[in-house]
């Protein structure tokens, strides 16, 4: 396999885990829970999920076509209170991620040399994918961290819970096809 191709379906993979926590997140929360803001200065989740949204729509929306700073994003905008419901706000997260997984998808070997631009920026194909596959897991980061923050003694670990013991008896679950690597 090619070194392009391969990059390729390791960044869809790891796009698609960061996709995951998220939806493991978002399983675990009220309708009430996507609006809390621990501080004035702080984001909620439904204001990360609406940035998310209008960065992944922006960005890969004709991604070798167009600049990937749409003029029709209305980046400001994003961290705005918007008056929306759970529902709406997991439509606006899975068709962000669509948006960019289909396009991912339907790249060809090539095109990871070809250039692109974001806000007149030319940047080639593998180092814009390299740009967001380090912008969408913070934004992932701060969703979970909420999360947790919000579900306190009722949240479920995303990954190894934190107990004594727990690292090794993950491991052990690898070792038997119990637990998948990341």
């Amino acid at each position: 396999m090619s070194f392009e191709k391969e990059f390729l379906q390791n960044t869809i993979k790891r796009f698609r885990n960061y996709k995951d926590l998220g939806d493991k997140t978002f399983e675990q929360l009220k309708e009430e829970d996507f609006f809390f803001q621990p501080s004035s200065e702080s984001n909620s989740i439904a204001i990360i999920i609406q940035h998310l949204y209008g960065n992944m729509m922006s960005r890969w929306t004709n991604f070798l076509t167009e600049d990937g700073e749409k003029e029709w994003r209305k980046r400001d905008e994003e961290f705005e209170v918007m008056q929306c419901s759970r529902r709406d706000l997991i439509s606006f997260w899975n068709t962000g991620w669509d948006c960019l997984l289909s396009t991912l998808i339907q790249l060809k070997e090539e095109d990871l040399k070809r250039v692109i631009f974001i806000r007149t920026e030319p940047l080639m194909v593998m180092d814009a994918i390299l740009r967001q596959l380090a912008h969408y897991p913070y934004h992932v980061g701060q969703i979970a961290y909420l999360g947790k923050l919000i579900r306190n003694e009722e949240w479920n670990s995303l990954s190894i819970p934190k107990a004594k013991g727990a690292s090794k008896e993950y491991n052990e679950g690898i070792k038997k096809g119990v637990h998948k690597q990341p």
